[in-house]
């Protein structure tokens, strides 16, 4: 199969919120970061309480977006339930419309046990086949069996029901603490994918300092994800 490079034209949105091992705050705020992209906005979402964040006197909404050429990022620093989930689902369909968006890049943590201490395995879930050539392409292996809940999955129902494709990238992670290396494993993942250049190193220097000042925020992920199961009866958490 012939490989083909992404259209430097074509619009990429990226989405990262609090999830297992917090693999989609990290990896998505080392985007931002990395390509040195500019906040161009926010999200609201209904019903979410008023929250607000201080970094360096300046203050910051939790649903940001940002921009750099054709790439866009909406990055959330909460956990949403999944009422909230739901609603975030539609702004951020709504979002793709008013800035048509040709795809959409979802970074995620798979709840794993990884006792061998092996490198964090990476796999993807494509809600159009338009996207199994970029999977070939790339050499990722497609999630093929599990159940999914909360916001990946609110995202997934809206989206695999329009003409914008989305892909969800799972991460293996540690179920309950920030876990910096299947984060890396995201990162170099979405550097594939979006053909930028990362710096393995420096990832690890920055990420070591995100889980630092992420403390709190795991701690109210497990929070919401545990809500979320306990909602899910007879339901697995979701796995391969």
């Amino acid at each position: 199969m012939k490989i083909v490079k992404p259209d430097s034209k074509e619009k990429t949105l990226l989405v990262g919120f609090p999830s297992n091992g917090l693999v989609g705050t990290f990896a998505i705020s080392y985007i931002i970061n990395n390509l040195k992209m500019k906040q161009i906005g926010e999200i609201e979402v209904p019903d979410l309480p008023s929250t607000l964040f201080v970094e360096g006197g300046e203050i910051l909404a939790p649903i940001r977006v940002y921009n750099k050429n054709n790439i866009f990022v909406i990055i959330s620093d909460v956990p949403f339930n999944q009422f909230l989930a739901d609603r975030f689902a539609v702004a951020v369909y709504q979002f793709c419309k008013k800035n048509m968006i040709k795809k959409i890049v979802i970074v995620s943590g798979m709840e794993t046990v990884n006792q061998k201490k092996e490198t964090p395995k990476i796999y993807a879930l494509p809600t159009h086949p338009s996207l199994e050539t970029l999977l070939y392409n790339h050499q990722i292996p497609k999630f093929l069996d599990g159940s999914i809940f909360g916001t990946d999955a609110a995202i997934i129902t809206v989206f695999r029901k329009t003409k914008i494709p989305a892909l969800v990238l799972y991460a293996e992670c540690h179920p309950f603490f920030p876990d910096p290396e299947a984060s890396i494993v995201a990162i170099v993942t979405l550097a594939k994918i979006l053909d930028i250049k990362v710096d393995v190193k420096d990832i690890q220097k920055k990420i070591d300092r995100l889980r630092i000042q992420h403390r709190n925020l795991m701690e109210e992920t497990l929070r919401v994800l545990k809500q979320q199961q306990e909602k899910q009866t007879g339901t697995p958490q979701i796995y391969r």
